[in-house]
């Protein structure tokens, strides 16, 4: 950040007074510009013993197959902005959504929150950002193309979990992961 977004003017660096963390600070205005982790938010749809995957068509991980998930928007629950990715993915409209999986990404300065939903009618197509969308059973997912780790551990808890008959909420913190 070179200028701040009130006024126009420079800012620096500095450790605001009572607070503990170098922060962007207006040198004309003193505007505090802050800056927090972004919340990505989606869902694990099940129709029967099937989960839906998208196959991205955008960057990061273009041709990589992942659940419907995206950046939540101002104004928004998690939930909604979970039910908005899946409809803007895969067209997908949801039902007994369950929080299921929260992912703390520190070293990128995301949270990952995945909802564990019935996808209605089992009805379903490639919306904007996907190139495909396709049910999958446990022994067919294209595990290696799956696009990011979070999602890869979704589905392996989740097929897990489908075996006890339990679905606890999952929080974990994750390192860095370096794709091939």
């Amino acid at each position: 950040m070179k200028y701040c977004s009130e006024c126009g003017q420079a800012v620096s660096k500095k450790i605001p007074e009572g607070d503990d963390r170098l922060r962007y600070i207006c040198t004309s205005c003193d505007t505090i510009h802050y800056q927090n982790p972004r919340v990505i938010v989606g869902t694990l749809p099940v129709y029967g013993e099937q989960v839906l995957l998208c196959k991205r068509a955008i960057e990061p991980r273009k041709g990589f197959w992942t659940l419907p998930a995206g950046f939540m928007e101002n104004g928004e629950t998690t939930l909604e902005g979970a039910a908005r990715e899946s409809w803007e993915e895969a067209r997908a409209t949801l039902t007994h959504e369950n929080l299921y999986r929260l992912f703390d990404l520190p070293y990128i300065n995301q949270v990952y929150m995945f909802y564990l939903a019935d996808l209605v009618d089992g009805s379903f197509s490639a919306g904007p950002e996907s190139l495909d969308v396709k049910l999958y059973d446990e022994a067919d997912i294209p595990w290696d193309e799956i696009a990011f780790a979070v999602v890869a551990d979704t589905l392996r808890e989740y097929f897990e979990d489908r075996k006890k008959g339990v679905f606890p909420i999952r929080i974990s913190s994750t390192e860095p992961v370096r794709h091939k």
